[in-house]
């Protein structure tokens, strides 16, 4: 009987380590899965989740960067017509100032050039009172005229064109005759002043007509 028992007891033994792991063992397996499920569980729990707010957030900082830039494009668009424009009206001023500056240089000049005779007129009868031997007083008074009114001309701007002894140029001089040259250093020269020619500001207002050696 008492062998039989022994049997029984070593039967069982046997059988509980062929299951591989000690009840000890097993039950350490187990809360070790526990403890993971639970830790899994908290790093979820710990993980923010998604907010709708930030997604809202990046769309209007797109939007204000968007429109920075287009208002960025139309103030560089209104500085460079601001500088056109600015460029010509510089140009238009400074093209007024030289047209105002001519006009009032040549605004006589049609006064001036219907002048001119009577200051041919003036320069004969001088020359003819100086020749004629006439009185003093007669001959004195015009000459006086004859230089005042030729010194009022050129304060205005009216120059006398050289002419005699000069060399012919036909953007001075008009050629009204031409004559033999005496020797040829005469040879393209004025040798002959028939009417005086005048300037006005460096702008010829009549031609000297002149006789030419050729």
């Amino acid at each position: 009987m008492k062998k039989d028992n022994i049997q029984e007891k070593e039967d069982k033994n046997q059988g509980a380590g062929s299951s591989g792991k000690e009840p000890g063992t097993m039950a350490e397996d187990q809360m070790g899965k526990g403890q993971k499920a639970e830790k899994q569980k908290a790093e979820e729990g710990d993980t923010p989740a998604e907010d709708p707010g930030q997604d809202d957030e990046s769309d209007k900082i797109a939007a204000y960067e968007k429109q920075l830039i287009d208002q960025q494009a139309k103030l560089s668009e209104a500085n460079e017509k601001f500088l056109r424009l600015f460029s010509e009206f510089d140009n238009y001023r400074k093209r007024v100032n030289k047209e105002r500056i001519e006009f009032a240089k040549t605004a006589a000049e049609e006064i001036i050039i219907a002048l001119l005779p009577i200051l041919d007129d003036l320069e004969r009868a001088s020359q003819n009172a100086i020749e004629q031997d006439e009185k003093a007083a007669e001959q004195e008074g015009v000459v006086l005229i004859y230089n005042k009114f030729k010194t009022i001309l050129r304060q205005k701007g009216v120059e006398e064109i050289a002419a005699r002894g000069a060399d012919f140029d036909t953007d001075y001089h008009e050629a009204i005759t031409h004559v033999p040259a005496e020797n040829k250093k005469q040879k393209g020269k004025v040798v002959e002043e028939v009417q005086k020619g005048y300037l006005l500001n460096g702008k010829v207002i009549r031609h000297a007509r002149v006789v030419v050696a050729n």
